[in-house]
């Protein structure tokens, strides 16, 4: 006969009771897994610095739109960039003490000599060359923590979209410090790792998702980016 009746929860004095993951615990990468393996309706988790962040449920314009929209940019940038591989909110094995979930990653495939690489489980190992997050304000884990953590780790470029200020900072790996890439006169960023990635700010934060793609077929058009996908695929 099969037993029908609702299983129970785990005691919590069993062995085999694994607590949740709470915001503020402190615990090694292993367990971190561990625990984030046995909810399985946990949405999103990071360990930044040993120390567990547990995400809070996505709001529409501070955050759904915005990703969506940063989501479309690197989206057709990857597109266009055969030997790109974009990630949306992929898990990164980064070391002993970081296991993030950034909103995107945008690296270089393994064949082509991307610094990173995918683990037989099926995650991402190392440091892919740009992560992106969108963030609520400036007072937040993006800018501090999680910014040291990605500069140690030596992630090349890594931009955060505060989206109450409006503003993006966008951070470039310069002799193991992150410099802040300012627009040009134009008000656009070229990447340095990813030639022809061109953003237009001002359109970015506004919503002007039509801007911003007309800014970044100019960079696709460029010479810099025809070099860059050549040398991708030698």
């Amino acid at each position: 006969m099969v037993n029908t009746s609702p299983q129970q929860p785990t005691p919590i004095t069993s062995p085999a009771y694994i607590p949740p993951l709470e915001s503020g615990d402190r615990l090694t990468r292993s367990e971190f897994e561990r625990r984030y393996n046995a909810m399985p309706n946990l949405k999103k988790a990071e360990l930044i610095e040993g120390v567990v962040y547990v995400a809070s449920p996505w709001r529409f314009e501070t955050h759904a739109e915005p990703h969506g929209n940063l989501m479309i940019w690197l989206g057709n940038y990857k597109v266009a960039t055969p030997g790109v591989r974009l990630g949306d909110n992929p898990t990164i094995r980064l070391d002993l003490d970081n296991e993030p979930q950034p909103d995107a990653i945008l690296l270089i495939d393994a064949a082509c000599g991307g610094s990173s690489h995918l683990s037989t489980d099926g995650y991402v190992e190392g440091a892919p060359e740009l992560v992106a997050e969108v963030a609520a304000s400036s007072a937040t884990k993006d800018l501090y923590e999680k910014k040291r953590a990605y500069r140690r780790n030596g992630i090349q470029e890594y931009i955060v979209w505060q989206v109450f200020e409006q503003t993006v900072s966008w951070f470039s790996l310069q002799l193991d410090e992150y410099v802040s890439r300012i627009p040009n006169a134009s008000g656009i960023i070229q990447s340095q790792i990813f030639p022809g990635l061109w953003l237009d700010v001002s359109a970015l934060v506004t919503g002007n998702m039509p801007q911003v793609l007309a800014v970044l077929q100019q960079g696709l058009a460029s010479v810099e980016h025809q070099t860059f996908v050549q040398q991708l695929n030698l």
